[in-house]
């Protein structure tokens, strides 16, 4: 199969998704129409007309890193614009390049630097400010307001009760869709090969649009996932009684409809997002490829480069398939194991557990050995597991790049 055969199967278009049928309460003065409400956010996912952008004119402001200003929704009945750094590989050459959206997280904006990062591997990209701010300002040691920009985020879906096209998620959508549309126009960008990612809040958006919008070609969730109603901390404390979200927001709730290959990255003893909410996450896309990668201690933020992610995007992108699948993992008689096929030569292998309970951000997590084997192209990573083990991952690793398989609960 060719390579831009293999891509467009990957980055299936379905644009006219109907809205989730769901055991709904009948719409009166009190209760809202929640069918009504997933129409008008799946609609979202038909933006096809790249926004109006402005340049600025700033000493930073090159040809090849811009700071910009792009058309969003109304929001009220008012227009709006979002802060933006957009940025395209130097020497293109004519080619062209794969693209990714890049959505930050709670307390982040804009960031030259991710842009930048993703520049240097190959890809335009785009890192907009979700929130109605433009960028740090030294000056108010903190984030400048955006005149035109929507109002702040409003807690955890604070303004559920506003009507759906005032609410916050809804332009959070709309403003990556956006900014993936402005890619597919730019001449330098493949439209095929535009992906997204985004870390925390920026997660939870990632996990939602790929579900309302499968055009992405491929999606990296950094701790972010759906299932939050469910998760022991803040996240179930706010959201446990929320309609909206669970009838609404909940990426669960769409992504079987995702298609394009997916890296959940995360790590276990993160506070906000529990590993199995994660996991669930992983285990609803319907997506052929939709991998695991949990890193011990890697800390939680607006992070702007990992090895992971762009081994994971080249190899989906220029060579057709991820750099690592895992094939097949169990946990049985005492013992873990998990095969698989990698296209670079794997180094080590070992099982992260822990014997804690109740929120796994709160868990103690603790690496032993575990044994590697090749086996033709396939690997087999295999390790006892510790008496008491609540659950439990295998990692293995080449160079810089770790990969994760199945993560087990024992109940």
């Amino acid at each position: 199969m060719k390579k831009s055969s293999l891509l467009q199967i990957l980055s299936v278009i379905c644009l006219s998704t109907p809205a989730l049928s769901a055991a709904d309460p009948a719409p009166t003065a009190t209760t809202p129409d929640y069918a009504a409400m997933r129409a008008e956010v799946e609609a979202l996912g038909k933006i096809n007309e790249a926004p109006k952008y402005e340049v600025l004119d700033r000493p930073d402001t090159t040809p090849n890193l811009k700071p910009i200003f792009y058309s969003g929704l109304d929001y009220q009945g008012k227009p709006t614009t979002v802060f933006a750094w957009l940025g395209v590989p130097e020497n293109t050459e004519g080619k062209k390049v794969p693209a990714v959206v890049l959505a930050h997280g709670g307390g982040g904006a804009a960031s030259k630097d991710w842009v930048k990062n993703w520049n240097k591997h190959g890809y335009a990209a785009i890192s907009m400010s979700l929130e109605g701010q433009t960028e740090y300002d030294p000056a108010l040691k903190g984030y400048a307001r955006n005149p035109n920009g929507i109002p702040p985020r409003p807690g955890i879906f604070g303004d559920a009760g506003a009507p759906i096209k005032d609410q916050w998620m809804y332009h959070a959508i709309a403003n990556v869709n956006l900014a993936a549309a402005l890619l597919r126009s730019l001449p330098e960008v493949d439209p095929s090969r535009v992906g997204i990612m985004g870390c925390s809040w920026g997660g939870i958006i990632t996990s939602t649009a790929i579900g309302i919008d499968p055009r992405y070609a491929f999606a990296i969730p950094v701790y972010g996932c759906g299932g939050l109603d469910a998760v022991p901390n803040h996240w179930g404390g706010a959201l446990g009684s929320n309609e909206v979200y669970k009838k609404v927001w909940d990426a669960n709730l769409r992504l079987d409809r995702a298609r394009m290959p997916i890296l959940w990255h995360s790590w276990p003893q993160d506070a906000h997002f529990s590993m199995d909410a994660v996991n669930l996450s992983r285990k609803k896309a319907g997506s052929a490829v939709s991998e695991l990668c949990l890193i011990p201690g890697m800390g939680h933020g607006n992070l702007s480069e990992r090895h992971e992610w762009f081994a994971f995007a080249d190899s989906v992108l220029k060579d057709g398939k991820p750099w690592i699948q895992e094939k097949s993992s169990k946990l049985e008689s005492g013992k873990a194991q998990a095969t698989f096929v990698s296209s670079k030569p794997l180094e080590s292998a070992v099982l992260v557990s822990t014997t804690g309970t109740g929120h796994t951000g709160t868990r103690t997590w603790v690496e032993t050995p575990a044994t590697l084997k090749a086996d033709g192209d396939k690997w087999n990573a295999e390790a006892d597991v510790p008496a008491g083990t609540t659950a439990c991952f295998l990692n293995v690793k080449t160079g810089s790049l770790t990969a994760t398989s199945d993560y087990f609960e024992i109940k």
